[in-house]
């Protein structure tokens, strides 16, 4: 299966491994994140890649960082991947690189939900609360929210699970004042994004965003955004509230690992070829509808 699920850069220094990233330091204050086409479900890393995904990826949150950059400054340093590595180290970088800022990650999820879906939506049905936020009674699954709200989680190490936390929470683990801003522009960037992908047939349920404070303390957009990976997508011709709908995402990665009967701790089982190949090609319409 083609894919490239890991790094081995020869001309910079490797200094973190993510689920689906890999970190190279260029100095004290760029780096080189690199997509592989990894991907994780339940927390958990596959050994199969998805073939192209990371590239796909990478052209997504691309455009998404660029579309967004008047809302909020992003990680980019405006420099080309292929650049600051050697010849021989560029087949792994051309198309899935980014040379980004260093900068000092908040350590919370900043997700931000206009729909009940997912994790939401058995929250809500256990207490009518979702991360602390009370909503009115008698939603139905995939219901449009009166608002979006914004229900951050905490940023767990790799194979570890994510927990939803409160704003309150928020704000005691970074700051009141953080806090506030962390919200309100990840409810801005969300907003922004959803209107543009209703243009598009797309609609945006929820997304989780990553931000990161330069040396000057200002907030920046980092990582990746509003990418299938990230967020829920669903095409807004089948989209019909009280049922799940089809989404453009891992979703179908997901769907074929319940039914395997596995328990969701490592390792999993090995993806058949044709499901990895549809998840690819779910990714890659994605990427032609949002973008063009």
């Amino acid at each position: 299966m083609d894919g490239l699920t890991t790094t081995n850069l020869t001309s910079l220094k490797k200094i973190y491994s993510g689920k689906v990233r890999d970190l190279y330091e260029i100095d004290g204050k760029r780096m080189l994140m690199i997509a592989t086409d990894r991907l994780s479900a339940f927390d958990v890393i596959l050994n199969e890649p998805i073939p192209a995904k990371g590239k796909i990826l990478t052209a997504i949150s691309n455009f998404w960082f660029d579309k967004l950059k008047d809302v909020v400054p992003s990680h980019f340093t405006g420099e080309q991947p292929e650049d600051v590595v050697s010849a021989e180290d560029r087949p792994q970088v051309e198309g899935r690189a980014v040379v980004c800022k260093r900068l000092k990650p908040v350590p919370v999820e900043a997700v931000v939900r206009g729909y009940l879906a997912g994790s939401g939506w058995k929250d809500y049905k256990a207490s009518g609360v979702v991360s602390g936020v009370t909503l009115p009674a008698g939603l139905r699954e995939a219901d449009k929210l009166p608002e979006p709200i914004f229900t951050p989680s905490t940023k767990a190490a790799v194979g570890d699970h994510d927990e939803p936390i409160s704003f309150e929470q928020t704000a005691d683990l970074i700051g009141t004042e953080l806090a506030a801003k962390v919200r309100d522009t990840a409810i801005k960037l969300y907003m922004a994004a959803s209107e543009y992908a209703a243009t598009r047939g797309i609609i945006i349920a929820d997304t989780k965003f990553e931000f990161g404070l330069d040396e000057n303390g200002t907030l920046c957009l980092m990582d990746e955004a509003l990418t299938p990976d990230s967020s829920r997508f669903w095409p807004a011709d089948q989209y019909q509230p009280g049922s799940n709908p089809p989404s453009y995402d891992k979703q179908f990665v997901r769907d074929w690992l319940e039914t395997t009967g596995w328990n969701k701790t490592p390792p999993a089982p090995a993806l058949p070829k044709e499901v990895a190949e549809r998840t690819a090609a779910k990714y890659r319409e994605a990427l032609e509808k949002l973008t063009g």
